[in-house]
């Protein structure tokens, strides 16, 4: 204590040391005055300007102090306001998504009920359909491809939407798969070559690039399964179409047949020669029939055939009809499988009264007989699929 007493002292006797009492000398005109200044009043003066100095010093601190809590806030603030722009274009950016998705899904599902409705008609179900739709069904799993099942939900209603088209669409799918098989088999057996037809078929398209919706590299288009499905129904459409075309019907109305297709001796020099055709001999004047629907390309003479009708079939198919008396028929008329369309005769290169039947494909001559001796089952599936493309033909105007 001592030691801490004398310390004091000392700091005591310093400070007294820097104020001492002090007289000032004032001369003023001759006379002198004397301004005294005493160590207390010096004292006084020095304690009111420190606390003067601490308070100007503690009111700098608050203020300093005032602005890094208010730079603070302003940063808290701030950043409190780019979390919520952050969080506004979060849900802006999902509500475009969402309404993007809806406008897919809608385009989708016109897809959809445009292709059952060309494809199928007013068939209650496609296979596996009245299953997946009955009133225990189950909603679908979201198992899907344009939008997130863990999104809120409104989205995840869309996201069932979408499962059950996806899952209508793989239904189609097969059924049109199924249909196309069996075309394939039908076409297969009338000696022509399915996978050839269907290349021929694509080779012939075209037309200006229209992205679709208007959108370039995204997942907005239809889908794999969707390219698929129209892949699918593409093959369907040339096969079954084939099938329409292919001239099965009898060209007229005889039961006697006097030259085949191949080679064979001609009729005038005896020599050997190639016949493109079959020959139906008959009455001068009987019927001639067109063996399947189309379209009279050519009503005409032509060398060594004499009159001739033409007829076009699609997919490539022509039939020929020549030798004729008559035309019961003109270029552009659209005629049915069965319909009139010439009277048989003898004009051009001939022996007798006959029809020399030929058809073309894709302008060479193939062997009729295989397409007028077509079996049952060919004839059964041709004959859904003329009913087919007969309602689908209905339905866009007439359009082979």
């Amino acid at each position: 204590m001592s030691s801490l007493s004398t310390g004091l002292r000392q700091w005591r006797e310093r400070v007294s040391a820097l104020f001492q009492d002090h007289e000032i000398f004032i001369r003023t005109h001759g006379h002198v005055r004397f301004l005294r200044v005493s160590a207390v009043w010096q004292k006084r003066v020095a304690l009111i300007a420190g606390l003067v100095l601490l308070a100007w010093a503690g009111a700098t601190l608050a203020v300093l102090v005032n602005q890094l809590l208010s730079s603070g806030e302003r940063a808290e603030v701030a950043q409190k306001q780019a979390a919520a722009a952050a969080a506004e274009a979060r849900i802006a950016k999902y509500r475009d998504r969402v309404a993007e998705t809806a406008a897919d899904l809608e385009e989708r599902q016109n897809q959809l009920d445009e292709w059952q409705k060309s494809y199928f008609g007013d068939e209650p179900a496609i296979p596996g359909e009245a299953a997946a739709t009955g009133a225990d069904a189950k909603p679908a799993p979201l198992k899907t491809s344009a939008i997130d099942p863990n999104l809120p939900p409104e989205a995840q209603a869309l996201a069932r939407i979408e499962a059950r088209q996806e899952a209508f669409s793989a239904r189609l799918l097969a059924a049109v798969t199924a249909r196309a098989a069996k075309a394939e088999s039908a076409v297969a057996k009338l000696g022509l070559d399915p996978a050839s037809l269907v290349r021929s078929a694509a080779a012939g398209r075209g037309g200006p690039f229209i992205p679709y919706r208007n959108r370039l590299g995204r997942a907005g288009e239809l889908g794999k399964g969707f390219a698929a499905l129209e892949g699918a129904l593409f093959r369907m459409e040339v096969l079954e179409r084939t099938l329409v075309a292919v001239p099965s019907g009898k060209p007229a109305n005889v039961l006697m047949l006097s030259s085949s297709y191949g080679y064979r001796s001609d009729p005038f020099t005896g020599a050997g020669a190639m016949h493109s055709g079959l020959d139906f001999p008959g009455p001068l004047g009987s019927p001639i029939l067109a063996a399947a629907p189309g379209k009279v390309v050519f009503v005409g003479q032509k060398s060594g055939y004499g009159n001739v009708v033409e007829v076009d079939h699609g997919q490539g198919i022509l039939t020929r009809y020549a030798h004729l008396s008559g035309f019961t028929t003109r270029v552009g008329s659209a005629v049915a499988a069965g319909q009139q369309i010439a009277k048989m005769g003898s004009t051009g290169r001939s022996t007798g009264s006959h029809l020399h039947f030929e058809v073309r494909l894709n302008g060479a001559a193939v062997n009729p007989r295989r397409f007028l001796e077509a079996k049952a089952d060919v004839l059964e599936v041709k004959a859904d699929a003329r009913q087919r493309v007969g309602a689908l033909a209905a339905g866009t105007g007439g359009a082979r």
